[in-house]
C-alpha cells in the first residue's frame, strides 16, 4: 500500500494488478477468520470486504485507487444494531464501530432516549474497559442542541452527536502479528455493551416495549 500511495494511477496500479490481487487475497482471508471469530462475540450478517476502487464522479480528489483494505459487517436481525469495521493502512490501521449515519427518525429516537435517561450509556461510555480500549466517543457533533432540546439539557454533551462512533488503532507490527484477528475479535466484543445499549433503544419505543 506505501507503494500505491506513491503510485496512485492507473497504469501503475496495471503493471502491478498481480500483487494487489495477492494482497487482496490475503485480506479476504483475514476476514473470513475475523468473521469464524466473531461468531463466538455477536450475530454477524455475512462480511463485506471493501474494493480498492475510489468512487471520483462527485470529488475533487480524482486519485483512482484507495491507499488502503476495509472491510465491514452489520449485525444480524432487526433487534441487532450497528455494525463492525476494520480498516487496514501502514501507520493508519484501526476497527471501529457503532453509527455512521442514522436515519433522522432513529437519530430522534436516541436523542429522546438520552434526553430521559442519559446515566446509562455515561456508565458504558466510562467503564475503565471502554475508556482504555477506545478513549471516548467519537462522531461528527452540532454546534449546538438539536431542534426541540434545550441548549441548557444536563446531557447536551450527548444530544450534539449525529454519529455514535468509536474505534481503536493498531500499530502496523500488531497488524502483521499472528494474533491480530484474535486481537480484532476480542476489541470488537468489547463494543458489545454499546451496541446493544444502542439496540435495546432503537428496537423498542419509549416505554420499552418492543417495536
Amino acid at each position: 500500500m506505501t507503494e500505491l500511495e506513491q503510485n496512485n494511477n492507473r497504469e501503475w496500479f496495471s503493471a502491478n494488478k498481480p500483487r494487489y490481487q495477492a494482497a487482496h487475497e490475503e485480506v479476504k482471508a483475514f476476514a473470513n477468520v475475523l468473521l469464524d471469530k466473531m461468531s463466538h462475540f455477536d450475530q454477524i450478517e455475512k462480511m463485506r470486504v471493501h474494493r480498492i476502487y475510489r468512487d471520483v464522479r462527485f470529488s475533487k480528489d480524482k486519485i483512482p485507487y484507495k491507499n488502503s483494505f476495509s472491510g465491514g459487517m452489520s449485525r444480524a436481525t432487526k433487534y441487532l444494531r450497528g455494525s463492525y469495521y476494520f480498516h487496514l493502512e501502514p501507520g493508519n490501521s484501526f476497527v471501529g464501530g457503532g453509527f455512521w449515519g442514522p436515519n433522522p427518525e432513529d437519530l430522534k429516537r436516541i436523542r429522546t432516549d438520552l434526553a430521559a435517561s442519559p446515566d446509562q450509556l455515561r456508565q458504558i461510555l466510562q467503564d475503565p474497559i471502554f475508556v482504555k480500549t477506545f478513549g471516548e466517543l467519537k462522531g461528527e457533533q452540532l454546534k449546538t442542541a438539536p431542534k426541540g432540546f434545550d441548549k441548557e439539557h444536563p446531557a447536551i454533551e450527548l444530544l450534539r452527536y449525529k454519529q455514535f462512533l468509536i474505534s481503536h488503532s493498531f500499530s502496523d507490527k500488531e497488524v502483521f502479528s499472528k494474533e491480530f484477528s484474535t486481537t480484532v475479535a476480542d476489541t470488537f466484543g468489547r463494543m458489545r455493551p454499546f451496541l446493544d445499549y444502542m439496540s435495546e433503544v432503537l428496537t423498542t419505543d419509549e416505554n420499552g416495549v418492543p417495536i
